[in-house]
C-alpha cells in the first residue's frame, strides 16, 4: 500500500430493503480494470463517504445514507466489517481507512436527487439487488468481499465483531 495517497475515513453501509435485496451504485472508473474489455469502466460499490471533522462514523454513515440515496430516521446496525485499501478508481485516489454498517431500510423507496451534488464521481446507476443475482452477475464490486458479507448477513450469521478485511 502506497503512502503516497492521502488517508481518508469513510463509513459505508450494506443497506438491505424488506424484500432482502442489497443497495448497490455503480460509478464510473477513471481507469480500465478489465483487461477483457477495456470500455467496461463501470463497479459497484456501496453507499457511504467520508467522516467529516468532528463526526462520528456512525453520523457519517447516516448523513450519507441521506444524502446519496434519501432514506433518513432509520437505525444503525452494528459494524460488521473495516477494510484498508487504496481506491484507485475515484477521481480522487486515497487510501480509505472503511467501516461498514448495517441498515434496514423500511422499504425500497430511494431518492437520488441530491446524489450529483454531494459526489464528484460519476454514478451511472443505483440498483437494489438481489445477492445471489448479483453474484451470478460477476458484475465489478469493490471491495470484494461484498457479496458474501452481504449473503452472510442475510444468513442469519451477522459478525459479532467487525471483520477486518485488510
Amino acid at each position: 500500500m502506497s503512502d503516497a495517497h492521502p488517508v481518508r475515513y469513510t463509513s459505508r453501509l450494506l443497506v438491505f430493503d424488506p424484500a432482502d435485496r442489497l443497495l448497490l451504485l455503480e460509478y464510473e472508473s477513471t481507469i480500465a480494470f478489465d483487461p477483457n474489455n477495456p470500455a467496461r469502466r463501470g463497479f459497484w460499490y456501496t453507499p457511504g463517504g467520508g467522516i467529516d471533522p468532528g463526526e462520528t462514523p456512525e453520523q457519517a454513515a447516516l448523513r450519507e445514507l441521506d444524502e446519496e440515496v434519501g432514506i433518513r430516521g432509520v437505525t444503525l446496525g452494528p459494524c460488521v466489517a473495516t477494510c484498508r485499501a487504496l481506491r484507485d478508481r475515484f477521481m480522487r485516489i486515497s487510501l480509505c481507512h472503511e467501516r461498514y454498517f448495517i441498515i434496514r431500510a423500511p422499504s425500497d423507496r430511494i431518492d437520488t436527487s441530491r446524489l450529483a451534488e454531494t459526489d464528484i464521481d460519476p454514478v451511472l446507476d443505483v440498483r437494489w439487488w438481489n445477492i445471489d443475482e448479483f453474484i451470478a452477475s460477476r458484475e465489478p464490486v469493490i471491495p470484494e468481499f461484498v457479496p458474501g458479507l452481504a449473503r452472510r448477513i442475510l444468513s442469519g450469521d451477522s459478525p459479532a465483531a467487525p471483520i477486518d478485511f485488510s
